[in-house]
Formats: structure tokens, C-alpha cells, sequence
């Protein structure tokens, strides 16, 4: 049940965090020139962070010639993967719903349906795994390519120690990072679930007869040993009884004997 409910909501927030961002840093040249300083230089990306597709205009501070620069890196493959686990993870869990809610007894019939769920389970337990951590260390290239310490180091301008060159400020990743956590948690929430999607396959119940066959025949051979025993010392014991010596009546016969030999002498 939690995962019917939990598995849509955060897969939309690991793709919706991720797929919809955008931001940029702003920077500034102060030339030795003042005519020549631009102190607001927009630099705006977003996804699939294609970084190195991310090109911007400074001053060179060496007349009116400008710099076109790029930025580094190129992160969009991770990125990318993550987002397309997220919307088929989704769009999967809401097929699985459905199911659950209004199909239940063909999801249970021929135990097809609990193989295949439990098949896809595994699959997009693995998937989210590698997608989460590919991103993890892609969204980690794109704060240091975005860093923007990193960035005036690309300017040529900002080589020259008469010119100042400063970050107004820097982009904001609190979105980016909130996507790699509900990446994990989809993972721990997906995998938690293979357990007991298992328990609805025909292996688990499988394994369970295997094991309960073994126990029953134990039990059954343990009883009818028992029964053999009781058998067996209810009839030593009669044995036993019968041949302990003669009756009471035998006994009074031969006691009776010598009295009548006495009477006649």
C-alpha cells in the first residue's frame, strides 16, 4: 500500500526537480578602463546541462573587444537517465495502481501478474540505484563548472591584476540536491517493495511448501513411532503380568494340600 502511494509522488518530485531547473550566477568586470567594465554579466543554464553549449560575452578590457566564453562540462547523459527513470517509474506506478484497485483478481490469476510486477520491481530498483548515482556525481560537475570562482578563471580580463573581477552572485542548486534525495528514497522505496511483491509470486509459495513438506513427513513419522511404542509396552507390560507366577486360586490349592495331608495323620 505505500508503495502504490509514495512510488508516483516521489517520482514526480525527483524528475519534476530536476527535468524543470534553471538558474544562472552573474558576474562582474571592473576594467581599469571604466568604459570598458560590464559589471553584469548574465550566465544562465539549465537543463540538460549541456554546459559546454552555454556561451556568454565579457570584456577584455583592452579596448572594446569582447570574449565570448563557454562554460565546461557536459552533464546532460546522467541527467537525462535520471529524469526518464523518474517518468517511467511513474507512469508504472500508476499502471500498478490501477491494477491493484480495480483488476486484482487477473493481476492474481495464471500468477503472471506477480512475476511481472516482480520482475519490474527488481528492474527499476537497479535503475534507480545507478540513475540516482550517475546524477549524484553529474550534479556534482555542474557545481564546480558553475562555481564562480571557476568561471572567472576562464576570462581573460580577470587574469590582468589592474582589473577586478567579482561574483554577484551564485546559482542556486537547493532544487538539484532535493532531486539526488528522492532519487535514493525512489531506490529504498522500490527496493523495500521487491520483498513483498515476492510473496505474492508462485515462488514464495513454492519455497514455502518445499519447506513445510519435510516438517509434515518429520511429524508424521515421529507419531506413528510413538504409536508403536505405546503398542509395544502395553503388550510387554500384559507379558510381563502374565508371567509374574500363578494365579491366587493356583496359590490357595497348594496351600490347601498339606492342611488336608495333617487332617489325615
Amino acid at each position: 500500500m505505500c508503495m502504490v502511494i509514495f512510488a508516483p509522488l516521489f517520482a514526480i518530485f525527483a524528475f519534476a526537480t530536476c527535468g524543470g531547473y534553471s538558474g544562472g550566477l552573474r558576474l562582474s568586470v571592473d576594467c581599469a578602463n571604466k568604459t570598458e567594465s560590464d559589471l553584469s554579466i548574465d550566465v544562465a543554464f539549465a537543463y540538460p546541462f549541456r554546459l559546454h553549449q552555454v556561451t556568454f560575452e565579457v570584456p577584455t578590457c583592452e579596448g572594446k573587444e569582447r570574449q565570448k566564453v563557454s562554460l565546461t562540462g557536459d552533464s546532460s547523459s546522467s541527467a537525462e537517465f535520471f529524469v526518464t527513470v523518474a517518468v517511467f517509474a511513474f507512469l508504472y506506478s500508476l499502471a500498478a495502481t490501477v491494477v491493484y484497485i480495480f483488476f486484482q483478481n487477473k493481476y492474481r490469476e495464471n500468477n503472471r501478474g506477480p512475476l511481472i510486477d516482480f520482475i519490474v520491481t527488481v528492474v527499476f530498483s537497479f535503475l534507480w540505484l545507478v540513475g540516482s548515482s550517475a546524477w549524484a556525481k553529474g550534479l556534482s560537475d555542474v557545481k564546480v563548472a558553475t562555481d564562480p570562482k571557476e568561471v572567472l578563471l576562464l576570462m581573460s580580463a580577470c587574469k590582468q591584476p589592474s582589473n577586478k573581477c567579482t561574483a554577484v552572485h551564485s546559482p542556486v542548486m537547493s532544487s538539484l540536491n532535493t532531486s539526488v534525495v528522492f532519487g535514493f528514497l525512489n531506490f529504498i522505496l522500490w527496493a523495500g517493495n521487491i520483498w513483498f511483491v515476492f510473496k505474492e509470486t508462485g515462488w514464495h509459495s513454492s519455497s514455502q511448501r518445499y519447506l513445510s513438506d519435510p516438517m509434515e513427513k518429520h511429524s508424521s513419522s515421529y507419531n506413528r513411532g510413538g504409536y508403536n511404542q505405546d503398542s509395544y509396552g502395553s503388550s510387554s507390560g500384559y507379558n510381563q503380568q502374565a508371567s509374574l507366577g500363578p494365579s491366587s486360586d493356583e496359590f490357595g490349592q497348594q496351600s490347601a494340600a498339606p492342611a488336608s495331608f495333617t487332617n489325615q495323620m
